[in-house]
């Protein structure tokens, strides 16, 4: 008796069989790392960001039309988001930080809060307001550094005559990755006041500290740098020093207790260009944003040139060549991920 044979269905070959594995892969959540490979680890970064720069003069009349539609206390923060065109929806300047500009108007307050991500504040336009950072409050004055550390309470108030906008720069896509987000809403307003305006600075800002346990996190005890003795500094540094051809005169804002960042997660910087500079190209690998304080000139960032004055806000790209062109004497201000970087071994740079 002969017995048929059973014919079995033809395995698929070539790339029919590679297009029948990946769709079995996928069913459980299964990826093959050669159809990714080169999107995961390029040969050069690719930070998704553009070289991008906001005209304060363009952005200004929405930052003031926002103060007639929401109050500070309804938005909580009244904030418009610098979003790099490159990742737009995203709340982000660069992969890993988040930049916006807040108004608060004369009589107004900001109502007192803590969060896991850290935050500075640039002040770019008016005086009078404050920021309180648990318990102690400091005036807002153009060109001040302000830090408001992880989870510490702060709240901001406007009891001057005139609108005030700052920049806003938070490591919001850092706590993100590492899902470390957290937020606290204050049962009051504004919090108590249990310290002297100044008292941060009178312990720690004259290199000098107090005898007895000193603070033990990883920000600097100062939060408020003054704009006016960075200036000074500034200038002293150009009667002493020779310039730097890719920074001018550049100088880091530390923590006084370590010589280090002044932020764990975030580098502040500022520097000065003499009038009619032209700096060679710089490339690194923190995306950095940068805040106009004071002149006029051009930035070269890869391709693309920008034409900057005071109060602009623009953008450097990972890894993106950038060039200044200064008209008069010009101070910028600028932050980045470079701590983040410097501990975790990944910074690099290049100049020329």
């Amino acid at each position: 008796m002969q017995v048929a044979s059973k014919v079995m269905p033809q395995a698929p070959s070539g790339e029919g069989a590679r297009a029948e594995f990946y769709s079995r892969l996928d069913r459980e959540n299964l990826t093959a790392l050669w159809e990714v490979l080169h999107a995961l680890v390029p040969p050069l970064p690719t930070p998704g960001c553009v070289p991008a720069l906001w005209k304060y003069a363009d952005i200004r009349p929405f930052i003031m039309e926002s103060g007639s539609l929401i109050t500070a206390a309804e938005a909580v923060r009244r904030v418009l988001i610098l979003e790099n065109p490159g990742l737009r929806g995203q709340s982000c300047i660069t992969r890993s930080l988040y930049c916006g500009l807040q108004l608060i108007l004369p009589g107004e307050v900001a109502p007192s809060h803590r969060h896991t991500q850290s935050a500075l504040r640039f002040i770019v336009e008016g005086s009078g307001a404050y920021t309180a950072v648990d318990g102690e409050r400091t005036t807002m004055r153009p060109g001040d550094f302000i830090i408001t550390p992880s989870w510490t309470w702060h709240d901001h108030g406007n009891p001057g005559n005139e609108p005030v906008v700052w920049m806003d720069g938070l490591d919001i896509q850092i706590l993100q990755l590492f899902g470390a987000q957290f937020m606290e809403t204050f049962a009051e307003d504004e919090q108590p006041v249990t310290r002297n305006e100044g008292a941060s600075y009178s312990s720690y800002g004259n290199n000098l500290v107090p005898i007895g346990p000193l603070p033990t996190s990883k920000t600097s005890p100062i939060f408020n740098y003054p704009y006016e003795r960075s200036r000074e500094t500034l200038a002293a540094l150009a009667r002493n020093e020779p310039v730097d051809t890719c920074h001018g005169w550049k100088m880091q804002f530390i923590n006084p207790l370590t010589g280090g960042f002044a932020m764990p997660t975030i580098g502040a910087f500022i520097q000065l260009l003499p009038a009619a500079f032209q700096s060679s190209p710089y490339r690194s690998t923190d995306g950095t944003i940068y805040s106009v304080a004071e002149g006029e000139g051009v930035v070269k960032i890869g391709k693309e040139k920008f034409r900057f004055s005071p109060r602009d806000t623009f953008v450097v790209p990972s890894w993106q060549p950038v060039q200044f062109e200064s008209t008069g004497e010009t101070v910028l201000f600028s932050y980045s991920d470079r701590p983040a970087q410097v501990a975790l071994g990944l910074l690099r740079e290049q100049r020329g």
